[in-house]
C-alpha cells in the first residue's frame, strides 16, 4: 500500500473524488444528487488520498471569510475502519494551519460521524438538522 495525501488540481482527478462521493452519498446513503453535488465544488479546494494512484478518500474545503469548512468526506468502502479518514483529516489540518490567515475550522457532519470528528478536537455546537 502506497498512500498518498494531495491537494487536487486535474480535473481527471475531481472527477475521481466526484465519483467517489457519489459512490458513498448516492449509492450507499440515498442522498439526492441534487443535494450531493450543491453547486459548490467550484469554490472548494479538493483533497484526496490515493493508494497506488487510485483515490480512495477524498474530502472539499471552503473559505468563508476568515473560516474554513470541511466539507464532503468520504472514504471508499473497502478503506473504512483503517485510519484512512484520520490520515486524510490531518493532512487537510495541517494545510489549513500552515495557511495562517483561518480563524475558524468548522465543518458539519451527519450524526453517525460525530466521534469520529470529536476524535479529531472538533467539539459539537448547535442542535442537529437535516440538510
Amino acid at each position: 500500500m502506497s498512500i498518498i495525501c494531495q491537494e487536487i488540481t486535474t480535473p481527471e482527478e475531481l472527477q475521481a473524488c466526484f465519483s467517489l462521493r457519489h459512490e458513498v452519498f448516492v449509492g450507499e446513503q440515498s442522498v439526492p444528487t441534487a443535494l450531493e453535488m450543491d453547486g459548490q465544488d467550484a469554490v472548494a479546494c479538493h483533497f484526496a488520498l490515493k493508494d497506488d494512484g487510485k483515490i480512495i478518500a477524498t474530502c472539499r474545503v471552503r473559505r468563508i471569510g476568515s473560516a474554513a469548512k470541511i466539507e464532503r468526506m468520504a472514504v471508499q468502502k473497502d478503506y473504512r475502519r483503517k485510519g484512512i479518514g484520520q490520515e486524510l483529516m490531518k493532512y487537510v489540518l495541517q494545510q489549513l494551519i500552515n495557511a495562517g490567515d483561518i480563524q475558524l475550522l468548522k465543518l458539519s457532519s451527519q450524526s453517525d460521524a460525530v466521534p469520529f470528528y470529536e476524535r479529531m478536537n472538533f467539539k459539537k455546537r448547535g442542535p442537529e438538522y437535516m440538510e
